[in-house]
């Protein structure tokens, strides 16, 4: 597991692991369903970029994201957040 603690980081682990399934930055593009220019920016460590295409890249690679050192949520905190 790789430690993950800025956009820099996580750019250099996703552009590692494109390199090692042989994968260029456009069919990583393609697979993800986002643009070229957004894995560009994503392996430049662009600190502001959509998660929910980060997420999505993430995925077309094989990976997921976990988090350590959180507290664990509960299945009742999982649903979607809504005020009582």
């Amino acid at each position: 597991m790789t430690s993950i603690r800025s956009p820099r980081q996580l750019g250099d682990a996703l552009r590692t692991a494109r390199k090692q399934l042989g994968l260029t930055q456009p069919e990583l593009a393609l697979a993800a369903g986002v643009g070229v220019r957004f894995i560009v920016d994503l392996e430049a460590g662009k600190p502001t970029l959509r998660l929910e295409n980060v997420l999505r890249v993430i995925d077309a690679l094989g990976g997921e994201l976990r988090l350590s050192g959180l507290p664990a949520a509960s299945d009742r905190d999982a649903g979607p957040a809504h005020d009582a």
